[in-house]
């Protein structure tokens, strides 16, 4: 049985905006990819609202810092063949920071926790697939304009900065912008039809990961 992780934050915990609620399992990408990949691999969704690549957000009651939190999160589910992370969008917050570059960064030590973790028992490292989330969008909702404030122009940004990233570090790379658009209902978020593009696009990226 090969082991899927999928590290992210509401787009992965499938944060529904017209509810406001959490889409139904079956339309949430994790379990999509779950569906497309098959009985024979184990999809693991680790998604929270609001968490950041690697950075502290003190107004949640969650700890929302991706990079401190991997390491639990890893030993959780140990032995892992590969690793998903898309995150990035909270970092665009402007009181997180509101920069690609940072956002980068963050996900570089996100590949470094992985690749340094002692997974234990003689378990190797998982592959690691880097995905740059669907850009942050325009939209008429006042709260997450003002939250997400110049990240429709700053998101846009993270698909080459983490492709480049990948390259560099020896990383998949998807870019789920490129099958996936964020909902003008908040800016931020996915519908049903848009979170299921992603979980199959990824399907056949990560069995080519896996070797099936």
């Amino acid at each position: 049985m090969k082991s899927v992780l999928c590290y992210g934050d509401s787009l992965t915990w499938g944060y529904d905006a017209a509810g406001p609620g959490r889409h139904a399992f079956e339309d949430r990408w994790p379990s999509v990819l779950q569906r497309e990949l098959g009985e024979g691999v184990n999809v693991v969704a680790e998604g929270l609202n609001g968490r950041t690549t690697a950075f502290d957000d003190h107004l949640a009651a969650a700890d929302r810092n991706g990079a401190r939190m991997l390491p639990t999160i890893l030993g959780s589910h140990t032995p892992l063949d590969v690793v998903v992370i898309m995150l990035g969008s909270n970092d665009m917050k402007p009181w997180i920071h509101g920069n690609p570059l940072a956002a980068r960064q963050g996900m570089a030590r996100l590949v470094s926790i992985v690749r340094s973790y002692d997974h234990g028992m003689d378990y190797p490292a998982p592959e690691i697939l880097l995905v740059s989330p669907p850009a942050v969008s325009r939209t008429e909702n006042a709260e997450y304009k003002d939250t997400f404030a110049g990240g429709d122009k700053a998101s846009h940004k993270l698909a080459p900065l983490y492709a480049a990233l990948a390259d560099e570090v020896g990383c998949g790379f998807f870019d789920a912008g490129s099958v996936a658009v964020t909902t003008p209902l908040d800016g931020v978020h996915l519908d049903a039809e848009n979170t299921r593009a992603i979980g199959k696009a990824l399907a056949p990226v990560v069995r080519v990961m896996l070797e099936l």
